[in-house]
Parts: C-alpha cells; sequence; structure tokens
C-alpha cells in the first residue's frame, strides 16, 4: 500500500536540471532569436498570431497564455502595425477588445506554420525509427507533470463559490455517466466539510478551478472521502492521486484512524485508483444508491506517511 505522504523538498540537482533543459532546448528552437523562424518578429509575437486563430477577444488571450495584459496589448498593436490582425470593439460591449487576423496574417500563419514543421523535422531528421519513438514519449510525459505541477491544491470553505461550482460540474458529469442519473441533493453540505467537521480542496490551474474532493466526518475516528473530480482537461495527469493524498492528510489532521468511500459500478478507473493507493474493498458501510463497491483505508493516527500495522481491511 501507499503511505500517506506529503511532498518531498525539490532537490538542487533536479532544479539544476530542468534549468539545463531549459537553457538547451530554447537555444536549439531558436527562442532567443528576434527573428524567430527567419521571419519579422521574435516568439513572443509569432506565438500569439498563432494563438489567435479565427479570432479571439484579448480577455481570453490573456488567460490562455498567462500574460501581462500590457505585453499583451503591446505586441497586439505590433501585429497590427505589421497589418496582420486587426483590433475592433464589439458594439455588444466595448469593454471588451476582439482580435483577427487580417487575409494577409492568414498567410502569415501558414508560412509560420510551414517553417516550423521543417524545422522540426530537422531536429527529428537524424534520429532513428526508435530514438523519434522514445523522444515523442519523453515528450508525452514532460508535458504532463509539467502541466500536473502547475496545478495546486487548496483548502477552501466548503460554502465556497469554487466549491459549490466544482460540485456542480461534478454533478453534471456523473449525471450523464450513471444509468439512473444524479440527483444533486446527494452532494455534501458546506457544514459538513468545513472546521472540525471535514476539509473541502479545489485544484487551481492558473485561477480556475478544475478538479475538487471532500472530506467529512462518517463516525468518532472515521472519516469519509466524497466527490474526487477532475476536468476532463487536467484528466491523466494523477491530479486526482495528488487531490486524495490531500484528503488523506487532512483526514489524519482531523484524527481519523480511517478513511472510508464508496463508487458507482460504472467508475471503473475510480476503484482502479483507489485499489492502487491502499484501499481495501470491504462490505457496504452505508445504505447509498450511488454505491456499489465500497472502500477502506487505515491510517496511523497523528503519523503522516505511515500506516498502522494492521494494513486496510
Amino acid at each position: 500500500m501507499e503511505p500517506v505522504t506529503e511532498s518531498a523538498p525539490v532537490r538542487p540537482e533536479d532544479i539544476a536540471a530542468v534549468r539545463r533543459f531549459n537553457r538547451y532546448f530554447t537555444r536549439r528552437i531558436g527562442a532567443l532569436d528576434d527573428h524567430y523562424l527567419g521571419q519579422d518578429r521574435p516568439l513572443g509575437e509569432a506565438r500569439l498570431l498563432f494563438e489567435i486563430g479565427d479570432g479571439v477577444s484579448l480577455r481570453e488571450l490573456r488567460g490562455r497564455l498567462a500574460l501581462d495584459a500590457g505585453y499583451l496589448s503591446r505586441m497586439a498593436k505590433s501585429l497590427e502595425a505589421q497589418g496582420l490582425v486587426r483590433l475592433t470593439v464589439p458594439p455588444h460591449d466595448t469593454r471588451l477588445r476582439l482580435i483577427e487576423p487580417t487575409p494577409a496574417g492568414r498567410v502569415e500563419v501558414k508560412e509560420q506554420n510551414r517553417r516550423a514543421d521543417v524545422l522540426t523535422a530537422g531536429l527529428l531528421g537524424t534520429l532513428t525509427a526508435p530514438q523519434r519513438t522514445e523522444l515523442t514519449r519523453a515528450l508525452a510525459t514532460t508535458q504532463r507533470l509539467l502541466h500536473l505541477a502547475a496545478i495546486t491544491v487548496a483548502l477552501v470553505d466548503g460554502a465556497a463559490e469554487d466549491a459549490r461550482a466544482c460540485l456542480d460540474a461534478y454533478a453534471a458529469d456523473i449525471d450523464a455517466r450513471f444509468p439512473e442519473g444524479f440527483d444533486k441533493t446527494d452532494l455534501v453540505r458546506p457544514e459538513e466539510v468545513t472546521g472540525e467537521a471535514g476539509a473541502f480542496f479545489v485544484a487551481y490551474e492558473e485561477g480556475r478551478p478544475i478538479g475538487c474532493g471532500a472530506l467529512r466526518t462518517l463516525e468518532p475516528g472515521v472519516g469519509e472521502i466524497r466527490h474526487v473530480w477532475v476536468h476532463p482537461d487536467a484528466r491523466r495527469l494523477g491530479l486526482a492521486r495528488r487531490i486524495l493524498t490531500e484528503l488523506e492528510l487532512a483526514a489524519v489532521a482531523h484524527d481519523f484512524a480511517v478513511v472510508r468511500l464508496d463508487t458507482h459500478a460504472v467508475l471503473t478507473e475510480a476503484q482502479a485508483m483507489y485499489r492502487a493507493c491502499g484501499y481495501a474493498e470491504i462490505p457496504a458501510y452505508v445504505d447509498h444508491v450511488y454505491a456499489d463497491h465500497w472502500f477502506e483505508k487505515r491510517l496511523a493516527p497523528g503519523r503522516p506517511g505511515e500506516q498502522d500495522g494492521r494494513g486496510a481491511r
């Protein structure tokens, strides 16, 4: 069984390895050149031109790319001066500024994509087929882990707007998956998952809530985990396991010796995760209309990172 553990300190050698890779990669793809891909603009403007697509608001671009508003505005004006984009204000909302490519901008993006493909093919061309497969797999792993690293998990009040928004999204998600649908009255109440009664965690990516999990008191010394949910955009990253770990640490802090949970038969991926995280299937501990499987994990009281000698039953 996996122990309940908090994140280990980041090692200096790990920091150095990431920085070393960043320096090599940015130089190798020409990110430092103010004529990226041999065109008349740096990488920042080239990326912005690509992200505009058929047209979008500057507000959406700012959120998507995590850019400072002033910096984004300067780049947009530079592209406009080059005749590549058009900036407008929609009549229905004068607070918005829209940006869309001009015909010349569409041609430029097409050429930019062609040059990027040629550059990438050149990088891969000297490798053997197995080496290319190894590299693309490593890149997929790198992207997944960096995506996960950018996500934070925070303890919030059960009545907080983000908590209820996540629960609404959770309810909509499982309502579509459960053959019998889902009744939102089954959701935890704010007072059940706040303060001494329990805990509620929300996962954030660049300020946007994308996951949640709840812990409530089931009986003295026993906590119940509910509503572990991750937005489709952040699935298959390992985020659900991180939320589960936070819930287990909160259970230890609440002096729960045991945590229990149940899950629906269709949620096979959830069942697999719980088993992999040290949960053992047990007989039904409560009559719950949406439960087909019940699980339990024993924790060492007051000792995060350890479990008692009895294991899970």
